[in-house]
């Protein structure tokens, strides 16, 4: 692109002009998509989501550009490179979550007998550096209320009465609110492991 073409897409851009924006995309989506797709692999089938993941990006940030540090460009190529390295560590937490259940599956049962239980959790459940991986990556899937609530109760072990204090409402409530936040755990619970009906909070009479 020319350098006077450039400034004035830049200035336009800056601005919030949709005009704009169409210009930059038809100007640069091709070399973009040729840059993702050299550190993804050509056959690559998320490429387009980084892609459109960077322009989107790109959107967000863009009032914070400054032509002085560099070309749209290159801009564009170091949101597209931060994007790969995303979709990355994506991928390894996934697979870290694949290994932790194929692990659990592996261990004659024990792990998931226990989750299935009311039963206190046997000493080598609780040192299951696999089971403690997918707990925290369930916890991420819940919503911020629910996360916290769970993490609050049996993680940090805060008896419901100190929760009901806090958040100034009744024991009761609480106990309601757990039991749908428990609900949700199990079901994401659930999909990281592709294992049904596991409880892995348990439901004792007395949250």
């Amino acid at each position: 692109m020319e350098p006077d073409h450039e400034r004035e897409l830049t200035t336009r851009m800056r601005a919030g002009d949709g005009d704009a924006w169409r210009g930059l995309y038809d100007a640069y989506a091709e070399p973009v998509w040729r840059v993702v797709a050299r550190q993804m692999g050509p056959g690559a089938a998320d490429v387009a989501d980084v892609v459109q993941e960077t322009f989107l990006a790109a959107a967000r940030s863009a009032r914070s550009f400054d032509p002085e540090r560099g070309t749209i460009w290159y801009w564009l190529c170091g949101i597209a490179r931060r994007h790969v390295a995303l979709y990355y560590r994506k991928q390894q937490r996934h697979d870290r979550i694949r290994q932790a259940a194929q692990c659990l599956h592996a261990d004659n049962g024990q792990a998931l007998t226990w989750l299935e239980s009311r039963e206190p959790p046997p000493a080598k459940v609780l040192e299951s550096a696999e089971l403690a991986t997918i707990i925290r990556a369930t916890l991420t899937e819940l919503s911020d209320d629910y996360g916290t609530l769970l993490a609050t109760r049996y993680l940090d072990g805060v008896p419901v009465e100190r929760i009901a204090d806090a958040e100034q409402t009744s024991a009761t409530a609480v106990r309601s609110k757990l039991a749908r936040a428990r609900a949700a755990f199990r079901a994401a619970f659930g999909r990281l492991t592709e294992i049904p009906r596991l409880d892995v909070l348990g439901e004792p009479h007395e949250a």
